[in-house]
């Protein structure tokens, strides 16, 4: 199965606040904040929504096409990611601008406080799928990750001109992007991924219900943190809950997200049904969150196995051990 990943490619900047944001947010002086938080940890990492994407998937055998824009200070990075599995032929490189910058700052309840400079990804609107499917000799599915918004929309418009099939993963954007353009995201996509948080903004901009989405898309899938994953469907009998996985040491939320996407998408590719490739995904998110950095964790088969058959039983693990890389 040949999967393009567009979205952002960045680095990251993560810190950590040894207390707790909501001791320091006043309700009443809301609309006036002048905070600075003294961390005691800086960290800095590959990221960026694709690239994460990309490398997980790379890590579980597949060989992704990373699709986004970066500055010339991408070449280390593009080396990291091409020992990792990472297809990067089709990488935008811009002549004037830097890779984008993600900067966070996590406090002891793993609740973020962000800022992203967007730096070359402003020049995704200038790449064309037609040539990166072209040059593969054809493309199974696009996943459309947060990115520049014109360039969300003109390959979401890609896809359907195209007939391939598509995954909306509009996550970060969500904030910035009004409700109509959303909805041009969502209409025919294949998959439609949010957090619990991101469904319920997604259906306040744009008007739509759980059915109006269950109507335009084909697979619904939410993630819902340490209760694990929802996936609806007008074409299943009943929903599909499954739990995460047990025993998670939280180190750091970066990119859990995008490790979720990367094993998911990779059972599905391995041809495994919705509900293994939801526990792959929870996995792989598991292991996202035991590091600091959204690059940083390895996937060793004995290992993942157990953790899978100590979650969800032997018969689930055996099967998804299968398929994963020696």
């Amino acid at each position: 199965m040949k999967i393009a990943v567009t979205g952002s490619i960045a680095t990251d900047h993560l810190m950590h606040f040894p207390g707790r944001f909501a001791e320091q947010l006043l309700a009443d002086q809301l609309h006036k904040v002048s905070l600075s938080f003294l961390v005691d940890d800086l960290t800095v990492r590959r990221g960026g929504i694709a690239a994460n994407i990309a490398f997980g998937m790379g890590l579980l055998g597949l060989r992704p096409i990373l699709v986004g824009a970066v500055g010339a200070d991408f070449e280390d990075y593009r080396s990291w990611l091409t020992r990792h599995g990472v297809d990067c032929d089709s990488i935008y490189v811009s002549e004037v601008a830097h890779t984008a910058r993600f900067v966070c700052t996590t406090d002891d309840d793993m609740n973020q406080i962000a800022s992203f400079y967007a730096g070359a990804m402003s020049e995704a609107r200038n790449i064309e799928l037609s040539p990166v499917g072209k040059r593969v000799d054809g493309l199974d599915l696009v996943i459309i990750g947060a990115n520049d918004p014109v360039g969300m929309l003109r390959h979401t418009e890609e896809c359907r001109e195209l007939g391939i099939p598509f995954a909306a993963d509009i996550s970060q954007q969500l904030a910035i992007m009004p409700g109509s353009e959303i909805r041009k995201l969502v209409d025919e996509a294949a998959y439609l991924l949010t957090n619990e948080y991101e469904k319920e903004l997604l259906e306040s901009k744009t008007g739509l219900t759980t059915e109006d989405l269950l109507d335009r898309v084909g697979i619904l899938i939410t993630t819902l943190g340490k209760d694990g994953v929802l996936i609806r469907s007008r074409s299943l009998d009943a929903e599909i809950r499954v739990p995460a996985i047990r025993g998670v040491q939280t180190v750091d939320p970066t990119g859990v997200g995008d490790g979720f996407r990367s094993g998911f998408f990779a059972a599905l590719s391995w041809g495994l049904d919705l509900e293994r490739a939801a526990q792959t995904g929870s996995m792989v998110a598991a292991l996202v969150l035991e590091t600091v950095g959204p690059q940083e964790y390895a996937i060793q088969r004995d290992e993942f196995t157990k953790r899978l058959a100590d979650t969800y039983g032997d018969a689930p693990a055996d099967e998804i051990r299968a398929h994963l890389p020696a």
